[in-house]
């Protein structure tokens, strides 16, 4: 059942776009309202090279207008995002929110696992092994080796499952998703397949 409140998406600099591309497009294709957030007004470069204008600062976000949190990746050196305190202190409202969605993909779920959101909970993560091995706030036993897991309110994915993570995403949120959605590219190619028409759903 769809809750009526909003998503609230979280960039900071050097966010990977293409990683939450297909959740942003689904959302809007569902009529799910979406506000953008960051630590102030400032325009954010993403990963890609565009530049973002937050619709609102942590400051003004507030909890219970929304049932679902999302984080794509970190391009370039991630220990920026990762050790900046304003972020962590943002994200540990969400503690034993279990009403609210949290979803995170690559290497965010480090975040989530320094705010303390991954306590307890099963989950994957984009990082080298030698760069995760570094980080003492991992629950190493509840990581799974998966492109996408989900874990009662949290969903976390590989970089290269985003199309998997949009549609676990959107399905969280009470709407109804076809597994094949934006599907693969069918080889060897078949031009019947190229062809589209008007369905009745």
């Amino acid at each position: 059942m769809q809750s009526g409140k909003k998503v609230a998406f979280l960039i900071y600099p050097m966010f990977c776009n293409y990683e939450i591309a297909l959740t942003l497009a689904a959302l809007e294709s569902y009529g799910k309202e979406l506000v953008v957030f960051a630590k102030d007004k400032s325009t954010v470069k993403c990963e890609e090279g565009m530049t973002v204008v937050p619709d609102k600062t942590l400051d003004e976000f507030e909890i219970d207008g929304y049932d679902c949190l999302l984080l794509s990746g970190i391009g370039g050196d991630p220990a920026g995002v990762i050790y900046d305190d304003v972020y962590m202190h943002f994200l540990k409202q969400f503690i034993g929110k279990d009403d609210i969605t949290i979803a995170s993909i690559s290497i965010s779920p480090v975040l989530l696992a320094r705010a303390g959101l991954l306590k307890n909970k099963k989950f994957c993560v984009g990082m080298y092994e030698e760069a995760r091995d570094e980080l003492n706030f991992f629950e190493y036993e509840n990581q799974q080796r998966a492109p996408i897991v989900v874990d009662g309110n949290v969903i976390t994915a590989m970089g290269m499952a985003f199309r998997e993570f949009a549609i676990e995403i959107i399905r969280k949120l009470g709407y109804e998703c076809k597994s094949n959605l934006w599907g693969e590219i069918k080889y060897p190619i078949n031009p019947e397949d190229y062809i589209f028409r008007y369905t009745s759903d």
